[in-house]
């Protein structure tokens, strides 16, 4: 399946994205389903592990979220 890049972006979907996809009304919804994590003690600080790889987050992508969500 083939979504537009400016939908992806949107969604913060980059490479390689599993999505769920669930129909209901005549639609199909897509979603980005939440990764399974667990929480570590590194150096005294909680640090939140991914249980599988993901692609690291950016500063700039960081950004482009504070800048959606201050509009």
């Amino acid at each position: 399946m083939v979504i537009p890049k400016s939908l992806r972006a949107e969604l913060g979907i980059r490479g390689p994205t599993e999505v769920e996809v669930v129909s209901g009304d005549g639609r199909l919804e897509l979603s980005v389903p939440d990764v399974p994590a667990h929480v570590e003690m590194r150096n005294g600080l909680a640090v939140i592990v991914p249980e599988r790889h993901v692609l690291p987050i950016t500063a700039e992508d960081v950004r482009a979220v504070l800048d959606d969500v201050r509009r």
